[in-house]
């Protein structure tokens, strides 16, 4: 069997501020603890739970100097609206880039920038 636990992305120190407004706040992450060894690192971690609780995705912000972005290599994030979760990002201040939004088969999609500029695709199942 093979899962996935969690990915993670970078920022730059005294950044997780503004990475708590992006994934918490406008994507619709909860930020969860990290664990006590891990804290003094910096970076916050975030979750997404299903209707029973369980985890469905996970996301580790870690601090990395020299910071430089992902505008590559991303996670995507999978929602059941994906209209409202850019509705929010936009409000929040956010460019969402909708030019690829028909070009994966059975899914809507758009790219974002998180505030550091690491890549962040969010997609939505489509109905045909």
């Amino acid at each position: 069997m093979i899962a996935l636990h969690h990915v993670q992305v970078a920022c730059p120190r005294d950044g997780e501020d503004a990475v708590r407004a992006f994934y918490a706040d406008a994507l619709g992450l909860i930020e969860v603890e990290k664990p006590a060894d891990l804290r003094a690192r910096g970076g916050a971690w975030f979750r997404a739970h299903g209707d029973r609780g369980d985890v469905l995705a996970e996301l580790h912000v870690g601090v990395e100097e020299p910071f430089v972005p992902a505008r590559k290599a991303h996670p995507a994030f999978v929602v059941d609206d994906l209209d409202a979760v850019a509705a929010r990002l936009r409000e929040g201040g956010f460019e969402v880039d909708e030019r690829e939004r028909t070009t994966f088969d059975g899914y809507l999609r758009f790219h974002v920038l998180d505030p550091h500029g690491n890549r962040v695709e969010v997609l939505e199942r489509s109905a045909g």
